[in-house]
C-alpha cells in the first residue's frame, strides 16, 4: 500500500506493548486518526502511554469499549492479543478488516523480506542472518519479536536494504499480503496449546508464512523435522532444505541455506559463526558465585527449548523453571533430567504441573518468587556445576516479557554475587 493509503484512516491498534506504541507512532506520522485499546493498565503500558508522539491518539487503558471499535477502518492487533479478546470479537462482527503489526509495516515496505518462524532458534537464525548480511556488505535490520517492531523501522528502510525478520505464529494468523523473498521454517515441535486446539491448528498458522509466494520466491524447510518437510508440496515457491551437517548445528545450517540462496560465500558466513557470541536471555552466561556457573536461557518457553540447552551443557544442574502454563508436556524432558539434572526449583503457575512431571526423577523444591528460587538453587548447587534458568513457559504470570524476566534473573544473580562476596 502507498502511504497516502493510511491519510485519514481511522485506525485501532489493541495493545500497548512495543509492536503497538510502534505501528501507533508509524500510523500518527502518515495522518492516520488512532486509537489505542489495552486491558492492562499497569506501568509497562503507561510507560508506553508516555511514549506516543501526540496527545491526539486516543487511549483507553484497563478495559475495553465497543464505542472504541465502531466506525474503524482497519483494526492493527499486537502478537499476544487473543481471537477472543472482545475488540476482535467486536471488528469481527462490524466487518472491520484486522491485520497483525507486521502486515501493516509490510505494506510500507519498500524491500525484500527474510522471515524466518519455527518453535525454536527464531531468535538466534534471524540474528546470525542479519550478521552475516552486514559481513557481506549489506544494510540489514533485525527486527520482529526479536526486539525493535518491523514497524518502528520501517520509515528508516530503503529500497537496497534487507529485513530479517522473526515472526511468531500469532503474528501470521492475520498477515493478507505478507509475501516473503525468503521464508525459512526451522522446527515444528508442541507449543501454544493454550491457544490453539492441536497441533494441527498450530501448524496452520505457520504455514501461512508461505501463504502469498511464487515461484520468484524461496521456502527453507527442515528437512530434519517430519513435521515440516512435507510442506514442500504445499508451496508454489522454491524449496531449499537444510538439515544438521557436520560441524554445524541446524540453526547454523538454516543461515547457511539463506546464504546461499543471496550468494553470500561460505567463507563469509564461517567468520560470522566463529565470532558470534549467542544472544541475549538465550543460553547467556551470567556469573559464576563460588564455582557455580548461572545461565540465563530466559528466552525458553517450551520444553524442546529447555533439551536443547540441557544437551549443550556438560556439568550437573540445577533447573529454575516455571511461569505461565501453555500446555506443555513437561513429562518430555524427564529422561534427560534424570542424566543432567540433580535437582530443580519451580515457580510460577506452572509450578505444580512441572514438580509433579519431574519429582519422580529428580529432586524438586518451591519457591515463591524469582529471588527465592535464585538463592534456593545456590544452595542446591556445588562447585563445578551450573544453574539453568530455562523457564519452558510463557512470562506473564510474573513478568512483561521474556526480557524482562531474564534482566531481571541477571539482577538478582548479581545481587547474590555480592553478597558472596
Amino acid at each position: 500500500m502507498h502511504k497516502d493509503y493510511f491519510k485519514n484512516k481511522n485506525v485501532l491498534i489493541v495493545g500497548l506493548a512495543r509492536s503497538g506504541l510502534a505501528s501507533a507512532n508509524l500510523l500518527h506520522d502518515l495522518g492516520s486518526r488512532v486509537w489505542i485499546t489495552d486491558n492492562q493498565d499497569n506501568e509497562s503500558t503507561r510507560l508506553n502511554l508516555g511514549r506516543l508522539k501526540s496527545k491526539e491518539i486516543k487511549v483507553e487503558l484497563g478495559v475495553h469499549s465497543r464505542d472504541f471499535v465502531k466506525g474503524k477502518d482497519i483494526v492493527v492487533i499486537s502478537p499476544g492479543v487473543s481471537n477472543e479478546a472482545l475488540p476482535v470479537v467486536w471488528a469481527k462482527a462490524e466487518g472491520i478488516p484486522i491485520v497483525s503489526e507486521v502486515e501493516l509495516a509490510w505494506a510500507l515496505s519498500p524491500t525484500e523480506v527474510i522471515a524466518i518462524t519455527g518453535t525454536n532458534g527464531k531468535t538466534t537464525v534471524t540474528t546470525l542472518i542479519g550478521k552475516v548480511l552486514e559481513a557481506a556488505g549489506k544494510r540489514a535490520f533485525v527486527c520482529g519479536n526479536i526486539g525493535r517492531p518491523f514497524s518502528a523501522e520501517v520509515d528508516k528502510i530503503g529500497k537496497d536494504d534487507f529485513v530479517s525478520l522473526e515472526i511468531s505464529s500469532f503474528q501470521l494468523e492475520y498477515i493478507d499480503t505478507f509475501k516473503p523473498r525468503i521464508s525459512v521454517i526451522l522446527n515444528l515441535s508442541r507449543n501454544h496449546l493454550d491457544r490453539y486446539r492441536d497441533m494441527r491448528e498450530y501448524l496452520a498458522a505457520k504455514k501461512r508464512i508461505f501463504k502469498n509466494q511464487d515461484s520468484a520466491d524461496y521456502l527453507v524447510l527442515n528437512y530434519d523435522d517430519p513435521a515440516v518437510r512435507p510442506l514442500a508440496d504445499e508451496t508454489k515457491a522454491r524449496v531449499v532444505y537444510f538439515r544438521r551437517e557436520q560441524n554445524l548445528n541446524p540453526n547454523q545450517s538454516a543461515v547457511l541455506a539463506v546464504a546461499s540462496i543471496l550468494g553470500i560465500s561460505k567463507d563469509i558466513v564461517a567468520e560470522v559463526f566463529k565470532g558470534f557470541k549467542g544472544v541475549e536471555h538465550r543460553m547467556e552466561e551470567a556469573l559464576k558465585i563460588n564455582g557455580v556457573r548461572f545461565i540465563n536461557d530466559s528466552k525458553s518457553t517450551t520444553t524442546e527449548a529447555t533439551v536443547w540447552a540441557l544437551n549443550n551443557l556438560t556439568e550437573s544442574v540445577v533447573l529454575i523453571a516455571g511461569g505461565r502454563e501453555k500446555g506443555n508436556d513437561y513429562g518430555a524432558v524427564l529422561e534427560l533430567a534424570r542424566k543432567k539434572v540433580k535437582a530443580a526449583v519451580v515457580i510460577g503457575e506452572a509450578g505444580e504441573k512441572i514438580k509433579k512431571a519431574f519429582s519422580s526423577a529428580v529432586k524438586v523444591e518451591e519457591a515463591v518468587n524469582l529471588e527465592e528460587a535464585v538463592r534456593k538453587s545456590l544452595g542446591l548447587a556445588r562447585q563445578g556445576e551450573c544453574v539453568l534458568f530455562s523457564p519452558m513457559c510463557k512470562s506473564f504470570d510474573m513478568f512483561s516479557n521474556y526480557e524482562e524476566r531474564g534482566r531481571i534473573f541477571k539482577g538478582l544473580v548479581e545481587k547474590l554475587a555480592k553478597e558472596q562476596a
